[in-house]
């Protein structure tokens, strides 16, 4: 079955496409005409749908990603790492000519978001890391699983309902996936960043503590970061109006 529309409005022209590179394959759903681009990547267990909200508020050309093992794009053959998930979706981009794109990343998408930024650096000219994942004093499973309970059981149903249709999307190596990303140490790539980065938190988000988040801020020679009063790890992209002000306010200074 082909790739479904999730993302586009109605009536608006938009393109569906699975794209393979190496031994993995991602989803990705493009619409709107500008000179600036707006490429979404997801977080664990999640998919390019969680963009709805968001990606209705976006003024340019919009591409939603699935991931490779995650939405509707297929299970990999391995298991990939931040950097593969990276690598695919900037092979992507450049088999597209697509440069100087601005790259918002939620949650572990934040850390593929970074990896691109330093793996291919023309592909990228300005990040937006939103819920940024995963700080030191919590890469166990167990850590991960109690912070995320705690965060979205205080969300709102609409939201959690969300969260949990796509993560029983996740597929059945969603555990090994997780290790993925709990591995990686997006601090270290920090210093190697030298685009603009808004680095964007909740100030409820039991997921990402404060001081982490200013933490792998200061690590980016064009870092900046936010906070919005009252949002969670997940209320970021489901309600994305304060963070489309922001999002246009850094575009703007580009």
């Amino acid at each position: 079955m082909p790739p479904s529309r999730l993302l586009a409005p109605d009536g608006a022209a938009a393109s569906v496409v699975s794209f393979r590179h190496g031994s993995a394959s991602l989803v990705a759903e493009s619409f709107g005409e500008d000179e600036r681009t707006y490429v979404l990547l997801h977080g664990i267990g999640m998919g390019r749908s969680v963009f709805v909200d968001l990606a209705s508020r976006l003024n340019g050309r919009i591409i939603g990603i699935d991931l490779a093992g995650f939405g509707e794009a297929p299970e990999p053959e391995a298991l990939l790492s931040m950097p593969a998930h990276a690598d695919l979706v900037a092979a992507f981009l450049g088999s597209h000519g697509i440069r100087d794109a601005v790259i918002i990343g939620h949650s572990m998408g934040c850390q593929v978001a970074m990896e691109m930024a330093v793996r291919a650096p023309d592909r990228v000219g300005a990040l937006v890391l939103a819920g940024a994942t995963v700080d030191e004093s919590a890469r166990t499973l167990r850590q991960q699983a109690w912070r995320m309970l705690w965060d979205v059981l205080r969300e709102r149903p609409v939201v959690i309902w969300r969260g949990l249709r796509e993560y029983v999307r996740g597929g059945p190596h969603v555990f090994a996936k997780i290790r993925a990303m709990l591995d990686h140490r997006p601090e270290d790539l920090g210093p190697r960043i030298h685009v603009p980065a808004l680095v964007v938190r909740g100030s409820d988000d039991e997921v990402v503590p404060e001081r982490w988040a200013r933490r792998l801020t200061a690590t980016m020679e064009h870092g900046a970061y936010a906070e919005i009063h009252g949002f969670r790890h997940e209320t970021m992209i489901f309600d994305a109006v304060p963070v489309v002000a922001l999002i246009d306010e850094l575009v703007d200074n580009l």
